[in-house]
C-alpha cells in the first residue's frame, strides 16, 4: 500500500512555506523602520492556505503510476504592500516597529506549531512503518 505525503500532511507544507516567506518579509520591515519611503509589505496567509488547497486538487496526467504527482502552480505567495496603522511620520514610511514584532513573534509561534504537527505525523508514520520498533 502506497502511502500519500498529500493525504499524511494536507496543507501543511506549504503553510510552512508561506510562514518562511511572511518571516523573510517582516524581517525585511523591521530592517527598513527608519528607511525613509520604505514602504511595509506582508501576505494575507488565508489567501495563501486557498491557494496551496487548490492546488492540491490540481497535478498533470501521469502516463505511468510510478511517476511522481506535481503541480505546475506558483509556490510562492504574492506580498502586498500594507495599509498603515499609524500617521505619516513624514519621511514616507510605513513600518509601524511595533506591530512588526509583534506580527514577526506571532509567526513565529505559528511556524514552529506547525513545525510541531509534521514532526508528529512524520513520527507516527515512521512508527507505522516500522511496526513501532527504533
Amino acid at each position: 500500500m502506497a502511502i500519500s505525503f498529500e493525504k499524511a500532511f494536507g496543507v501543511h507544507p506549504e503553510a510552512l512555506l508561506v510562514r518562511d516567506q511572511r518571516s523573510s518579509l517582516l524581517a525585511e520591515n523591521i530592517a527598513n523602520a527608519d528607511t525613509p519611503g520604505y514602504k511595509a509589505r506582508d501576505l494575507d496567509f488565508q489567501s495563501a492556505l486557498e491557494g496551496a488547497k487548490a492546488r492540491q486538487s490540481g497535478e498533470l496526467g501521469r502516463t505511468d503510476p510510478r511517476h511522481f504527482e506535481i503541480s505546475t502552480a506558483s509556490r510562492r505567495a504574492e506580498a502586498q504592500y500594507r495599509m498603515p496603522g499609524q500617521t505619516d511620520t513624514g519621511d514616507g514610511n510605513s513600518v509601524d516597529i511595533h506591530e512588526e514584532r509583534n506580527a514577526f513573534t506571532r509567526n513565529a509561534m505559528e511556524y514552529q506549531s506547525t513545525l510541531n504537527f509534521l514532526n508528529s505525523r512524520i513520527s507516527g508514520l515512521k512508527k507505522a512503518i516500522t511496526g513501532g520498533q527504533q
